[in-house]
């Protein structure tokens, strides 16, 4: 009998089946998790002579330490003061002359360098981040006024950017073949969410279920990309969206409830804020081992969980912070292979 994959093991838990060992998705680059993102090319950033980063909707995008080397929308000068005049400013780019099957096919030799796709599922990010591009294009302030001010045009807004991710999503799916559908829109922060369930309903979830029903027509698990305290959102995201897997998962929601609520049908991918646990001056193995074998017990049983955890070390030449890193990574890989075996 063929050894189980990363890949399959993962998949799996995205079925709603209990894995062999609990999956392991390391932010770390240097660590080859049980899946992996690509897509279409023409979606990625344009960099001008000057080195200034653009994405394809004309926002700029910066970076700073304290985004950890994220790419992050200009927080000032913003391209949209008016909502009602988005006709005018926000344009989607020309798809109509892509050669998909060419595109891909250049794209996916270029995966296959860091994509070991025997072992790990390829996850298409098929957009979705309404909320996010409506932020990005007019800044927090005036973006959640629209929201309150201009239902109308911002509904109008979300189908025009909603309508070309369709179109992508479409040929990406036949033309990229991925295992894994994955929607990202970060509609919450720490303490509580930007928008209310009823605005969440109106706004996002029908244009997510557009991009989703693709991924759902050919039985491709659907994951989930929202930080923040998004609880309230989670029972649609999984009920009418049809999402499988969330991550983060931060702790600052209800976990335990959702996995009560949910069981193995959603894979919560976290569970672990660092800051408040591997952050521990002089923390030790001991230490770390508790943390991680805390977390699997209380969400690991039936299934339905992944580790991930996020680093941020500022500086490269911190040795106990490199330390700390390659000791939770350790220590999680230790577990994820013991755990199911107790």
């Amino acid at each position: 009998m063929a050894k189980l994959t990363e890949k399959e093991n993962y998949l799996m838990c995205l079925r709603g089946e209990q894995p062999e060992w609990i999956p392991h998705e390391s932010l770390d680059p240097t660590i080859k998790g049980p899946s992996a993102s690509t897509g279409p090319s023409i979606l990625m950033p344009r960099v001008d002579a000057d080195g200034r980063m653009w994405d394809i909707w004309g926002v700029e995008l910066i970076t700073s330490a304290e985004a950890a080397g994220g790419r992050i929308p200009k927080t000032w000068d913003f391209l949209l003061d008016d909502v009602t005049k988005w006709h005018d400013v926000i344009k989607a780019p020309d798809i109509s002359g892509v050669d998909w099957e060419q595109m891909a096919k250049k794209d996916l030799e270029r995966a296959a360098k860091y994509i070991d796709r025997e072992n790990q599922a390829v996850c298409y990010m098929g957009g979705g981040g309404f909320f996010q591009n409506l932020m990005a294009f007019m800044g927090f302030t005036e973006g959640l006024c629209a929201l309150f001010e201009e239902p109308e045009e911002c509904n109008a807004l979300f189908d025009y950017l909603c309508d070309f991710a369709v179109e992508v999503t479409r040929n990406a799916i036949d033309y990229y073949q991925p295992d894994i559908f994955g929607i990202g829109d970060d509609t919450a922060a720490w303490n509580n969410p930007f928008v209310s369930l009823d605005m969440m309903r109106e706004f996002f979830v029908p244009r997510y279920c557009r991009l989703t029903d693709f991924a759902k027509e050919r039985n491709i698990p659907v994951t989930l990309h929202n930080c923040g305290k998004c609880e309230i959102f989670i029972p649609d995201m999984v009920d009418v969206v049809g999402v499988t897997g969330w991550n983060p998962a931060q702790n600052c929601n209800d976990l335990l409830a959702l996995k009560k609520q949910f069981g193995n049908r959603l894979v919560l991918t976290g569970c672990i804020n660092s800051s408040q646990t591997f952050e521990k001056p002089g923390i030790t193995e001991d230490e770390i081992r508790e943390i991680v074998w805390d977390v699997a017990n209380k969400y690991a049983p039936g299934g339905g969980f992944a580790f991930q955890v996020h680093f941020i070390i500022p500086d490269p030449t911190d040795e106990f912070m490199q330390w700390k890193k390659a000791t939770v990574n350790r220590v999680m890989d230790e577990v994820s292979h013991e755990f199911y075996k107790k």
